[in-house]
């Protein structure tokens, strides 16, 4: 097969790629330079035998953590952005997400719907309610709590599960600590449950990003570029990342570990499609969904307060008006 053949090959269709409910959750990168060559997208790492290369399935993946010691090629990252795939930048272990980059194919019309809710207070008001609620799961919220008694209940809610699980697996006493620079002075439950959310919020993330929303734009957070990724990943922690990290208390490398086992939970409660559901279940409770199937669009609008969305590359300049005179 010649250069170009593969090339071609290698190439993604809009047909190819799968949609982001349908994609696998995260990987997890570090001290690894990601190229791109004729056949796709590669890590390579230099060892005393030579140059290894492990080929990443970005189409299949919904996002890639770049941790330290990562460095990627323009090609490869433009050939990751077409297939819709998000990069994270992340610290050690996945600790911390820098920044995200999306394609720039991505639809408005889920960004559209974010930025109407969060611009009028009742509706933001209603939309922090549901991501509330959405968190007590099973257990109902009680019926016309304010936000301010359901933040209470929901602060009650994790101290009494921390309880439950610290006298589960014998740990005599357990406060939630987080200190990056203090990182190794903590125990191994904070650990893993720092990594753990970590890898949450990437994937959250990719997901937001995938769906064309802000981060930034949060209902309960604010004041960070964030802040919808944390109201996201917060209706998460008490299934997943929580019980996850109390179950490592004796691992001598819980953060590798969480990561580990955290992606094998993503596939066994298959949950990447249960957060694009919930986002938009989030934002819009209606149920009206976009007429495309795709999340990708090539099409561009002009707006237009009576006539709705209006083609683009079209010249309006055989439109009569009549104009005041001076």
């Amino acid at each position: 097969m010649t250069g170009a053949a593969r090339r071609k090959l290698a190439a993604p269709t809009l047909a190819m790629l799968p949609r982001i409910s349908d994609s696998l959750s995260f990987l997890y990168t570090e001290a690894v330079r990601i190229v791109q060559d004729d056949t796709g997208v590669c890590a390579q790492v230099e060892s005393s035998q030579g140059t290894d290369r492990v080929y990443i399935p970005t189409a299949a993946l919904a996002c890639i953590l770049l941790g330290p010691g990562t460095s990627i090629t323009q090609p490869a990252m433009a050939t990751i952005a077409r297939h819709g795939t998000s990069l994270v930048c992340v610290g050690a272990g996945g600790v911390r997400s820098y920044a995200g980059i999306m394609p720039a194919s991505l639809t408005t019309a889920w960004l559209e719907k974010q930025v109407r809710a969060w611009a009028d207070d009742k509706s933001r008001l209603e939309v922090a309610v549901r991501m509330y609620e959405a968190r007590f799961g099973s257990a109902s919220a009680p019926a016309g709590a304010s936000l301010a008694q359901l933040r209470g209940l929901e602060g009650q809610r994790v101290k009494a599960l921390y309880r439950l699980l610290a006298t589960k697996h014998g740990i005599k006493r357990f406060k939630r600590n987080y200190d990056p620079d203090a990182w190794d002075d903590q125990d191994p439950v904070n650990k893993a449950l720092s990594g753990a959310n970590s890898c949450m919020y990437g994937v959250v993330h990719a997901a937001v990003l995938a769906l064309g929303c802000s981060p930034a734009l949060g209902f309960v957070h604010s004041g960070t570029q964030m802040a919808f990724v944390y109201d996201v990943a917060d209706i998460y922690k008490a299934r997943i990342t929580i019980p996850l990290a109390f179950s490592l208390h004796a691992s001598a490398d819980p953060e590798r570990e969480a990561r580990r086992r955290l992606r094998e939970d993503f596939r066994a409660f298959k949950l990447m499609p249960q957060i694009v559901a919930d986002i938009q279940a989030l934002i819009d409770p209606s149920g009206e969904r976009p007429s495309f199937a795709d999340r990708n669009s090539d099409l561009v609008h002009l707006w237009d307060p009576q006539a709705g969305a209006l083609p683009a590359g079209v010249n309006y300049g055989f439109e009569t008006f009549d104009l005041p005179l001076e």
